[in-house]
Order: structure tokens, then C-alpha cells, then sequence
């Protein structure tokens, strides 16, 4: 569970802040879509929760033991993966420390890339290139999945079994998601909650009540 309680964020540690009285309960096994047009402080709240950030007031409690990271896709990808599958993502273990050689095929099995364990990452499409990408975020088996814009860079055909693949993950397996998404679909298709941030204020709902409450109200906004 991750508790966020009278959140405020200002990277001067001042007014004008960019996340602004955030109060938000994550359960474990929830799936959490984080929408919000450009600005509106999604980013900085995934960083706050990954405690890249502290907060400047408020407070975030996160009970998660293990948490892996998916980034926003790199469109400079064959220059910064001139290495194979393998070796990434053996590199990663060595980071956690984990001695279990085996948790290389096992992801990449998980996401349905095991053959393609020894390609050059720069080889690969943008949807093996994401997948490959959650591989290593399972190594270590985290209790929590955050990812940002995991369909950027991906085209249809693959977005749709990402998001197979992170639904999977989450209902399946029991990891809790939070996801930013500029995917207004994949969100509604998806999700559990959408957590809609706007000027640095949030609101949690489900995903129908968004579709009514924003969509015809905010509809610049994503």
C-alpha cells in the first residue's frame, strides 16, 4: 500500500508548488492510470513515489518491499544499448545483486522474449524493446510496477499486448501498477483508477466516472 497524505511539492522548496495538497490511498493489486495533460506534475509524483524526490511538505508511506522501474522508451536506443538482451539485463541483476543467474530467462519468458535473449537491443522494434524493458523491471520479482508512457514509441499491434502483458502482470501475478499514460483507451481499457492530475491538484476515480467527468469537460487535456 503507498499512502500519500497532504502532499506539496516545489523543486525551489516554495510557492508556486507543483503538486499541491495530493492525498492518495494505492492498495495492493490495484491498477492506477496517472492522466494529466503536459505539466500537471505526473512525472514528479512518480519520482516522489520512487523516492527520487522528497517532498517539500506531506508525506508518501510506501509499504512496497520491491519496486520495478519501466522508463519512457529512448528513441536513441542503439546508442545507448550497444550490448545484447543478455547482458543488459544480466547487468541489472548484478545491480540488484541477486545471484540466481536463472531470473534472466525467466522474465524474458514472462514476456515472451527468451529467443531472443542474445540480439542486440538496438536490433529490436520498439514493442521488444518495451518488453525487454519490463523483463528487467521483474528482476528481483517486485510487489510494485510503475511505468511511464509504456506505449511511446510502440505501434498498435504491439501496444496492445504490452498492455495485455501489464494486465497480466496485474492480475495474474498480483503486482500493483501505476502507469503514466498519455493512452487515454489503454487507461480506460485497463485500469482500475485513473488518477487525473490537473495544475498540480489530483483526483482518483474510476474509469467510467472519468470518461464523464473529464473527457466532456477537459477535453484538451490529454
Amino acid at each position: 500500500m503507498i499512502k500519500i497524505n497532504d502532499l506539496y511539492f516545489s523543486y525551489t522548496k516554495s510557492a508556486p508548488y507543483v503538486l499541491n495538497n495530493i492525498n492518495l490511498n494505492i492498495n495492493d493489486g490495484e491498477y492506477i492510470s496517472v492522466l494529466g495533460e503536459n505539466g500537471s506534475g505526473k512525472s514528479t509524483l512518480i519520482k516522489l513515489i520512487l523516492n527520487l524526490l522528497s517532498p517539500s511538505k506531506g508525506s508518501i508511506l510506501n509499504n512496497y518491499k520491491k519496486t520495478g522501474y519501466v522508463p519512457q522508451k529512448s528513441d536513441n536506443i542503439n546508442s545507448q544499448f550497444p550490448i545484447t538482451v543478455s547482458e543488459m539485463l544480466n547487468s541489472y541483476r548484478k545491480i540488484l545483486k541477486i545471484n540466481d543467474k536463472s531470473s534472466i530467462n525467466i522474465n524474458l519468458k514472462k514476456v515472451n522474449m527468451l529467443n531472443f535473449k542474445n540480439s542486440l537491443m538496438g536490433n529490436l522494434s520498439g514493442g521488444q524493446i518495451q518488453r525487454i524493458l519490463i523483463a528487467r523491471a521483474l528482476i528481483g520479482n517486485p510487489d510494485l510496477l510503475i511505468l511511464d508512457e509504456p506505449s511511446t514509441g510502440v505501434d498498435i499491434t504491439n501496444q496492445k499486448e504490452i498492455y495485455d502483458l501489464i494486465r497480466d502482470l496485474n492480475r495474474n501475478m498480483g503486482i500493483t501498477v501505476i502507469s503514466i499514460e498519455h493512452n487515454l483507451n489503454a487507461a480506460m481499457n485497463n485500469s482500475s483508477l485513473i488518477y487525473h492530475l490537473s495544475r498540480g491538484t489530483g483526483h482518483l476515480c474510476k474509469p467510467d466516472a472519468y470518461i464523464k467527468e473529464y473527457i466532456d469537460t477537459n477535453k484538451g487535456d490529454e
